[in-house]
Parts: C-alpha cells; structure tokens; sequence
C-alpha cells in the first residue's frame, strides 16, 4: 500500500489516478479517501489526481498525542504529500475540515496552489470569547463520547444531522456507504482530530489580514441546507481577492456525493476558467486579470 512519510514521522496513505495537472483531494471530518471517488473518477480523465487519508484515519497512521493534530499540521501534511510526489504545485480541492486545511495551506505555503476549490467550509466557531470556550468544550465532549461510545454509536448521531438529511433522502444507497465508512473509522483518530483540529483552530474570522493575502484563485461552493457554513463563504469573498462563490440548492453539507455531477461540472469549469487565466482579481466592481503563478 502506498504511503508517504510526513516531516514529522507520520504515514500517510494515498491513491494517485490519471496524468497532468496535480490535482489533491483533502477529505471532511464525517468522510474518508473514498469520499472523493466520484471526482477521482471523473477528474482523472484530465489530471493528476492524488487523495489520501488524513492522519488518524486508517490505512494512515493514527497517532496517541494530540500534539500531533492541528489544523496547521494538516496544512503541512498536504505540502509533505506533495514533495514526496514530487509536486511543486497543485490545484488543492477540501470539503469541511478538508476545505479550512486548503486555506490554511494557501496561508501557510503561498505560491503552491494553482486553485482552491473551498467547499463546505466552516469557520471554526464564534469570534465571541465566552462562545469560544463553549466550542472547543463542545468538542472535548464530542471527543470524549466518540472514545467512550465507539464509532458506529456516533455513526448515528453525526450521519443524520441536519446537513446530511438531503443526503439520505437524495441517495439512501450513497449514504449508508458513507455511514458505513464513518462507522469503520479509527476512534482514536477522530476523537484526536476533533481535539486537536476542530477544537484547537483559531477562527477565519480572526484572520482576515491572512485570507487578504491569498492570490491564488478560489472557489467556494456551498450547500443552502449547510447554513454553517454561509458566513465563511460571505467572509471569503469579501477578504480574498480571487474569490468566488456558489450555492447549491437543496443541498448539504456532503455536497460531492449528495450532487457529485452538480459538483464535479462546477469544479471543471473553474478549473478550466483557471487555466486560461480567467478568474480575475475583483476590487469593488473593476476585474483585474492577474497571471497564475506557475
């Protein structure tokens, strides 16, 4: 089984499909490597397409510390993927937790991402200081109850929140597959994860001098039904200067497999509109085309 080694001793497992541009796939926190089969299977009729399973979830390694999650680490990981593939640059498409590793990729290694496809993307909790304590709590005690109840308990209560509903009800099959997968997750994995990344990010909202730094072209896709995720995609267009943003409608949180043609035809046609140098910088309402960094 393939796995590259990451600067900080961690195996992590990935699938690499099809040839040209590098194109990598970072997963959510409810999915999987697998998640990203239906855009593997498209995509890799014209890129490079690499998806690999974040640390913590198996075949990669499941460390014990939670020192060894953070959402700056998982930045990091997608970069050591890519030296060890030998990719300089590539276009980075995350969902959720996937999507805020992207930005925070863009942030940590400017210059290496042809695109950002940003999609379900959260803000990681309220600016407000007493609702920020609330949060990372809520996660710890999210965190504690994966560890004590098991995965496949927690596979019923996270799969049928109320941003995965239109999921169920669209794709009962696709679904219980994605239950499934959740169920057969590393407890460890997620309890850690949901400790050291979702409970330890500093809000994007908090960050706005470092989003209005990111020059590279983006793409935010959102679900209307995935009301968590609306003011990030607000905050994004406002602060980055190559940003974009569209609303699937009737759609949640799992959007690449609730509506992976819908998806899948949106990712290709900004891809595409990259390529040809045509997704311009916007300030106030004059576009400015800016070369990609290549």
């Amino acid at each position: 089984m393939p796995h590259i080694k990451t600067s900080d001793g961690v195996q992590l497992y990935y699938e690499e499909t099809g040839e040209g541009a590098p194109l990598l796939f970072m997963h959510e926190f409810g999915g999987h490597y697998l998640s990203w089969e239906p855009q593997v299977r498209h995509f890799s009729r014209l890129y490079r397409c690499i998806a690999y399973a974040a640390r913590g979830w198996p075949p990669s390694d499941v460390p014990e510390d939670v020192a060894s999650y953070s959402q700056a680490r998982a930045a990091d990981d997608a970069a050591d993927v890519m030296k060890a593939l030998g990719i300089d640059k590539a276009h980075l498409c995350g969902l959720s937790m996937g999507a805020t590793a992207a930005l925070e990729f863009a942030i940590r290694h400017p210059g290496k991402a042809l695109s950002l496809t940003i999609a379900a993307g959260g803000g990681g909790g309220s600016t407000e200081a007493a609702a920020k304590v609330k949060f990372k709590q809520e996660c710890e005690s999210f965190a504690q109850r994966i560890e004590r109840e098991g995965m496949p308990a927690m596979a019923e209560l996270y799969c049928t929140s109320s941003a995965r509903v239109t999921y169920k009800y669209k794709d009962p099959r696709g679904w219980a597959e994605f239950k499934q997968q959740f169920a057969d997750g590393s407890a460890k994995g997620h309890a850690m994860t949901m400790r050291g990344v979702q409970g330890g990010r500093q809000p994007f909202f908090e960050r706005t001098a470092e989003l209005q730094k990111i020059s590279e072209p983006m793409l935010v896709i959102i679900g209307d039904e995935d009301e968590s995720t609306h003011g990030l995609a607000v905050h994004l267009k406002e602060n980055v200067l190559r940003c974009g943003v569209l609303e699937m409608p009737r759609t949640g949180h799992t959007m690449n497999l609730e509506e992976p043609a819908a998806f899948n035809a949106a990712v290709e046609s900004f891809l595409h509109a990259v390529e040809r140098d045509r997704w311009p910088a916007r300030a106030g309402k004059t576009y400015t085309l800016i070369p990609p960094s290549r």
